[in-house]
């Protein structure tokens, strides 16, 4: 488990101990951390990050026991009775890869079920959400250090956890206990419609390429790898259009954000004649009104004929746009109004119209 102050972790150490199933304590610690302040009883591993090729590599080395418990934030945790014998039953029950489970969270002083799901064979997201204690069957550690020791390509900074989560899905079942086992400190109290866009924060862009090298390497691993060679290109000449692009921005009760969403749209700057639909999922707040305050001869706002799109209905919204309105053009750019700023600077459009203009892409 990583380890910045002891102080933080005294509590967990003293049940870690009492258990008979834990045979080794190994703290993850970076170079800073002061040799004199572990605990006697305690292994210190020093690790550049949590999620890195190199402290799987490290974890392997000293691991010697059927299982490993990873735990992976620096915050306090606290085990639900008999949640460690409760995880490996069900581990050697099963004969899974790995185990993990339901949890509580604390966030802002408040204790919150925090359940999670079931993982599925195509459940490839970096950022699937396991909770922050993983069960690992030790002999398939062992195994994916032996697989990538000397082995450049799988030397990863960010993504050595999840190519080693991808690995763990090849052999065996990653299996989800629908239980509340323990209790976590929950410091990112961002909803979940802002975490999910961290991926395309360009501060983020290496490691966003190192996932997408671990994404493709399981995929091929697996035989679902699209080779694109055999695709059909587009024609860009087979029609004409009134309109080369269309920005389509569905929409349902986002009066916060829908007025600067529909702007960043209409201040792109193109040399190509493109329009702006918003489809208003039917909105009970003024959504609406601010849209008619943006009034713009690129701008077409409708509404769906059904009602029964839901709160959730982005999707059926886009399609509806799509089939049923005239002025949906060649290109269609779906974009998400939950955020101000949709396009970063007014040259986007453009550079996704060059990219599929100049690659042949049908889709970027």
């Amino acid at each position: 488990m990583p380890c910045e102050d002891i102080k933080n972790i005294d509590k967990t150490l003293s049940v870690l101990r009492q258990n008979k199933t834990v045979q080794h304590i190994n703290l993850l610690v970076d170079s800073s951390f002061r040799l004199n302040n572990a605990p006697e009883d305690c292994a210190l591993i020093a690790i550049d990050n949590i999620v890195s090729t190199k402290t799987i590599l490290d974890i392997d080395e000293n691991a010697d026991t059927d299982y490993v418990m990873l735990y992976l934030k620096t915050t306090p945790v606290s085990f639900g009775p008999f949640a460690l014998d409760r995880m490996l039953r069900v581990a050697a029950d099963t004969d899974a890869a790995m185990v993990y489970s339901d949890f509580y969270s604390v966030i802002d002083g408040k204790t919150e079920k925090h359940p999670v799901i079931d993982y599925q064979y195509g459940s490839v997201r970096d950022d699937f959400d396991f909770g922050s204690m993983l069960l690992v069957k030790a002999g398939l550690l062992h195994e994916y250090a032996n697989l990538i020791t000397g082995n450049d390509k799988y030397n990863y900074k960010y993504a050595g956890l999840y190519d080693f989560r991808l690995f763990l899905s090849r052999k065996g079942e990653l299996f989800h206990i629908n239980e509340f086992l323990y209790t976590e400190l929950e410091l990112d109290n961002r909803k979940s419609g802002e975490k999910q866009f961290d991926y395309v924060n360009p501060r983020n862009r290496e490691v966003q390429i190192e996932m997408e090298k671990a994404a493709t390497a399981h995929l091929t691993a697996i035989g679902a790898l699209v080779d694109t060679n055999y695709y059909k290109k587009p024609d860009f000449n087979e029609q004409e259009f009134e309109y080369e692009a269309s920005v389509v921005i569905p929409v349902f009760n986002r009066e916060k954000t829908i007025a600067d969403a529909v702007k960043s749209a209409l201040e792109q700057k193109t040399s190509f004649k493109f329009n702006v639909i918003v489809v208003n999922n039917h909105s009970t707040d003024h959504t609406g009104e601010i849209l008619e305050s943006l009034a713009n001869e690129k701008l077409f706002v409708i509404e769906p004929d059904r009602d029964d799109l839901g709160i959730g209905g982005g999707c059926s919204c886009f399609s509806t746009s799509f089939w049923l309105y005239s002025f949906c053009r060649y290109f269609l750019i779906l974009i998400d109004c939950r955020f101000s700023s949709l396009f970063f600077f007014s040259g986007k459009l453009r550079l996704f119209f060059i990219g599929c203009i100049r690659n042949r892409f049908g889709f970027i």
